[in-house]
């Protein structure tokens, strides 16, 4: 059995601990009934105060940590697109100064349509932004006012209109399926407004009910008035079938993309490379070991005093060992459509790792939930609409 860390990790190069950065911005303009991240609503004198912070302790991270030059920015949240151009474009010059950018850097920014204009789109993309996500979520006025959306649909379209016209390289747009009262017919004609687009990039999840939001004291996740597992995994399946047939690729369990258009961020995540995440409830994953994650405090005053002091507000740290590390690799590594190569987690963790993991596999195997594809192995289709069943055996 191996007991040095694995070659992804490097950990006898300091330089190596993340080549990836998120930067959380924790303000809305109200806060959305279903949503669980940590977010609030905030003034233009707490958005500076926030961009100042962010800076500050992008500086304390380079001083305890050297990271490779970066492959991918991401600035999320919350609503990123409330910060001006000059503010974000402060961001990215001292991300560039403190560990420098690849020639060819995904740098993106969330938007809520609504939040945005032709001129303040085209200013964003001048400081430097490259990849617009657009928070859509639906294209019907009442299914946006049962979310508590600030947007209509209308402002949906104008802002898709303006992001093209300001000609990022890549547009995505985010669509929940799954709302009260929604019909399968309902998310088909979902699915058809936005191939009328014709976004780069489609991330399309189902409605979670999540503890101590509006929804989540609103509904039960059997309410009658949302659409039950089948007509969920209806809706599913024709996303697939719809999206594919339109040229899109189903890269990831949520995301599908034209080719060339997929989100390198996030699957820098699922692929296991490091990234350094800053502002309040920020996440990162540090290739130190096995790798080390951290946290920040989901409490924006407690984040701002300890960066106020000079401190790194790293709440919660957990050094992986190797098993956690090969469990997290097969999980991550699955929700993409190629899979995991079982040869380089034999090289990786040794065999005395791999075994135990190879009933459950056989055992996914017979219940068609895996499949070989050229060598590897991935999630089916059906494994796809369980992939939590499936996930769940590995950890």
């Amino acid at each position: 059995m191996r007991s040095e860390p694995p070659a992804l990790c490097r950990a006898d190069s300091p330089s190596s601990l993340f080549s990836r950065l998120y930067l959380h911005i924790p303000w809305c303009l109200r806060k959305c009934d279903y949503c669980a991240f940590f977010s609030a609503t905030g003034t233009t004198a707490r958005y500076e105060e926030t961009v100042n912070l962010l800076l500050r302790e992008m500086e304390l991270a380079a001083a305890r940590y050297t990271g490779e030059r970066l492959a991918s920015i991401y600035l999320g949240g919350g609503t990123p697109s409330l910060l001006t151009p000059k503010q974000v474009n402060r961001l990215l010059e001292r991300s560039q100064q403190l560990w420098g950018h690849q020639h060819d850097i995904e740098i993106t920014l969330e938007a809520n349509p609504g939040t945005v204009t032709d001129r303040l789109l085209s200013d964003f993309k001048q400081a430097g932004v490259n990849r617009i996500s657009l928070g859509i979520q639906s294209f019907e006025d009442r299914a946006l006012a049962v979310l508590g959306r600030a947007h209509s649909a209308q402002d949906a379209r104008e802002a898709y209109a303006a992001a093209r016209e300001a000609s990022f390289r890549s547009i995505g747009l985010d669509l929940i399926c799954g709302l009260p009262g929604q019909s399968c017919v309902d998310w088909h004609d979902q699915i058809k407004q936005a191939l009328l687009l014709s976004p780069d990039h489609l991330s399309i999840y189902g409605l979670s009910i999540e503890e101590g939001t509006p929804f989540g004291r609103r509904y039960q996740a059997d309410s009658p008035e949302l659409p039950d597992d089948d007509q969920q995994a209806e809706m599913l399946e024709m996303t697939d079938r719809l999206l594919i047939a339109a040229g899109y690729e189903h890269y990831e369990i949520a995301n599908f993309a034209r080719p060339g258009h997929r989100s390198r961020h996030n699957c820098g995540y699922w692929q296991r490379d490091g990234y350094l995440g800053l502002g309040p409830s920020a996440h990162s994953l540090l290739l130190q070991g096995w790798g080390l994650r951290c946290c920040n405090p989901a409490n924006y005053q407690k984040w701002a005093s300890q960066v106020t002091d000079g401190r790194l507000s790293h709440q919660e740290s957990e050094q992986l060992s190797a098993k956690q590390a090969l469990a997290e690799q097969i999980f991550l590594g699955l929700r993409m459509t190629e899979g995991i190569a079982p040869e380089a987690c034999l090289r990786q963790f040794g065999t005395a790792l791999w075994a135990p993991h190879e009933r459950a596999i056989d055992e996914l195997f017979a219940l068609g939930l895996l499949e070989r594809r050229r060598g590897r192995i991935a999630l089916t289709r059906r494994g796809m609409m369980l992939a939590n069943q499936v996930f769940v055996r590995f950890i």
